[in-house]
């Protein structure tokens, strides 16, 4: 399969602001901490399946040191006061099979319900298209309106978790 460079940088705009999608970097440490602390309670809730005030220094490595070929994750950012910030995340990581990922969404909650995550998710998996990838898949809440409207725009199946009641599946084959 031949793969072209599917890292570059994506230029758009909402509401006449300038968003750059671009690949995490492992530099960007302190901007995914800033963005995390920035969340909602309930936001923070949806996206971690639980509740979640900051992630430990290991873990924040760990979401920003993406080897992009198993894994993959890219951010939404925006120029504020000259600095750049994180309005938006999205990712994925393996799962047992080879063509298959679990991804997640999480976008700040001044963004929500402006295109951001479509544009995020749509970059995913573009990437995830270019590298083989058949099928992603999200857990989450059921009760989470944003997700389930995301999943609805992107065509994805739903299904509820057999292992969890108040957990639903949503799925997109590529």
């Amino acid at each position: 399969m031949t793969r072209t460079n599917s890292l570059e940088f994506r230029e758009c705009y909402i509401d006449q602001q300038a968003i750059t999608i671009r690949p995490i970097r492992p530099s960007d440490v302190e901007l995914e901490s800033e963005f995390i602390k920035r969340l909602s309670p309930a936001t923070k809730h949806y996206r971690f399946l639980g509740g979640v005030r900051q992630l430990s220094p290991k873990l924040l490595k760990e979401f920003c040191d993406v080897d992009f070929d198993q894994s993959a994750a890219f951010v939404a950012v925006t120029v504020q006061n000259g600095k750049e910030t994180e309005i938006g995340v999205v990712r994925y990581a393996p799962n047992t099979f080879d063509d298959v990922r679990e991804m997640a969404i999480t976008v700040a909650d001044e963004w929500q319900n402006q295109g951001v995550g479509t544009l995020l998710t749509q970059r995913l998996i573009d990437f995830a298209k270019s590298h083989g990838i058949k099928e992603l898949y999200s857990i989450d809440l059921a009760y989470n309106t944003h997700m389930r409207q995301l999943a609805n725009d992107l065509g994805m199946s739903s299904r509820r978790d057999p292992d969890d009641a108040h957990q639903v599946i949503y799925s997109l084959i590529l």
